[in-house]
């Protein structure tokens, strides 16, 4: 078995293995694996690729909806375009504006 212990103050803390391995494990004791997640940065970033199409779906400029969620429109650009990943209080904040309850559950 190929294991990675990962040690803090002299102390084993964290083992790490090959997924293989975990799921090998998990089967001997009569369990199925879960599948991985994706990291929530990674859904959120999904979701906010769509930002555009959702903002002009609603008939909104870029500066009607960084008003709205109390942004200026340039932050809104960079957010749009992918430069820029804003936090959790900005996300909620489209999500409002746009009505998509499950940014709020991402956020």
């Amino acid at each position: 078995m190929n294991v990675q212990v990962i040690m803090r103050d002299g102390a084993p803390e964290y083992a790490v293995l090959p997924w293989s391995e975990y799921e090998a494990l998990l089967n001997a004791v009569g369990r199925r694996p879960d599948a991985p997640q994706p990291a929530p940065e990674a859904v959120c970033a999904s979701a906010l690729r769509q930002l555009p199409q959702l903002r002009e779906a609603k008939g909104l400029d870029i500066a009607a909806l960084a008003r709205s969620v109390g942004i200026s429109p340039a932050y809104l650009a960079l957010i749009e375009s992918g430069e820029r990943v804003p936090d959790t209080a900005i996300r909620r904040a489209l999500a409002r504006a746009l009505e998509v309850p499950r940014w709020e559950d991402d956020a």
